[in-house]
């Protein structure tokens, strides 16, 4: 049977507690969030940090903090994010990524209108310096997608080899200012890809679980979470991350398919295998 990977998203930069109260913002509450997933069937965890209020950042220490809290409890794949703080710079963007060397990280491949009142800039030197960062640390990217220019952007820089084949994409569908959450667009930026990829979809909002359906339909991989979607039906909050992830594995196993573990996903990522003691 094939095997689906569930990553989880369980805090991202913006959702807050007024907006759904069980959101995990601190290092204890990501940490053990993301535990339950773990446990639930997540085999990776997309991870931004809080600072003190609430807000997105890119603390290093925070990082840190929570990395060492998971690893107490699991070895789910880590995806650190590297955006998510409108105070960021290149440089904080990418330095927990030298001091962790974890698993994975977002690599958002080119610039975007978020909304009608902010930019989203990832600007070609940062994506150049941020490849190469991550070949360095022997990171993976996860290139997330949020147009069909992304798509091009990216395969300029595997040209370039600023990117390494095989790519893994993440289809990030239904944001402000991206490309809208159908599956007719699903399928159009999956066939821009190459040959051999990875990939994996979320659809924000409403889009979620046609998004989740056709990716799996489709051979590809889904996230779910927070990060992305604070209801889990429509005007139901969700109670946890977990209730996601328990949602998307019974749906994988429906289909057919399995759900991955930690060690399928290393193999089908490229991801080096971890020897347990």
């Amino acid at each position: 049977m094939a095997k689906t990977i569930i990553t989880v998203a369980t805090t991202g930069a913006w959702p807050t507690k007024k907006d759904n109260p069980n959101i995990p913002l601190t290092p204890q509450e990501i940490a053990d969030d993301v535990y339950e997933c773990y446990k639930a069937g997540a085999a990776v965890a997309h991870l931004h940090m809080r600072d003190d209020e609430g807000m997105g950042t890119m603390s290093t220490e925070k990082f840190e903090e929570t990395v060492k809290l998971i690893r107490e409890k699991c070895d789910i794949i880590l995806n650190l994010t590297t955006s998510g703080d409108l105070n960021a710079t290149d440089e904080t963007r990418q330095a927990h990524l030298k001091a962790i060397k974890p698993d994975m990280a977002s690599y958002d491949c080119g610039s975007m209108n978020w909304g009608h009142n902010a930019l989203f800039i990832n600007h070609p030197k940062f994506l150049e310096e941020l490849g190469q960062t991550m070949q360095d640390n022997g990171v993976k990217p996860e290139v997330e997608i949020f147009d069909a220019g992304m798509v091009y952007n990216s395969l300029y820089y595997l040209k370039k080899g600023v990117l390494k084949a095989p790519v893994h994409y993440q289809f990030v569908l239904g944001a402000p200012g991206g490309t809208t959450a159908t599956v007719d667009n699903l399928v159009y930026l999956k066939n821009l890809i190459p040959e051999g990829s990875t990939w994996s979809a979320i659809g924000i909002g409403r889009g979620h679980m046609p998004i989740l359906m056709a990716a799996i339909a489709m051979g590809g991989h889904i996230r779910v979470g927070m990060e992305d979607n604070v209801l889990f039906a429509k005007g139901v909050l969700a109670e946890s991350n977990s209730q996601f992830v328990t949602r998307a594995a019974n749906i994988i196993r429906e289909f057919g398919n399995q759900v991955a573990t930690v060690e399928d996903a290393r193999e089908i990522l490229g991801l080096k295998q971890v020897v347990k003691a």
